[in-house]
């Protein structure tokens, strides 16, 4: 019988597999559901890196995450960005939320039709999507 790690390279198992874990302080998935693929995250402030301001643990990725999100991104293109999957950095930025360090928003387009996506928006994310 085959072990579940045989045919990683020893490399890739601890990167693959150990840091994203690691970073999330053991939880496997967000605890917000409103954040989606095209949610919308911009910085409120910078964080002392001393204190953290509330952040359990303040990882790099913490960081990069305020660093990036000076101006909004989407959760996909942080996530593309930080070279993570959606769901770690998901709980990344519900961290930074809790401690008040970002804002979550739809994008305006999303918001202003009511909720409902135009063909433009649709396509963008698609086009978006693609190009990670």
């Amino acid at each position: 019988m085959k072990h579940w790690t045989e045919g990683f390279d020893d490399d890739d198992a601890d990167e693959s597999l150990v840091r994203p874990y690691t970073i999330t302080g053991g939880r496997t998935a967000p605890e917000r559901d409103d954040l989606t693929l095209i949610t919308l995250v911009t910085a409120i402030s910078t964080v002392s890196s001393e204190t953290g301001h509330g952040l359990r643990r303040m990882q790099p990725e913490h960081r990069t995450i305020l660093a990036l999100c000076k101006r909004p991104l989407a959760v996909a293109e942080v996530a593309s960005a930080l070279n993570l999957p959606v769901s770690v950095t998901k709980i990344l930025i519900g961290d930074l939320i809790e401690a008040d360090q970002v804002r979550a928003r739809p994008p305006l387009a999303f918001a202003q039709a009511g909720g409902i996506p135009g063909m433009t928006i649709l396509e963008a994310v698609r086009d978006g999507l693609r190009n990670l």
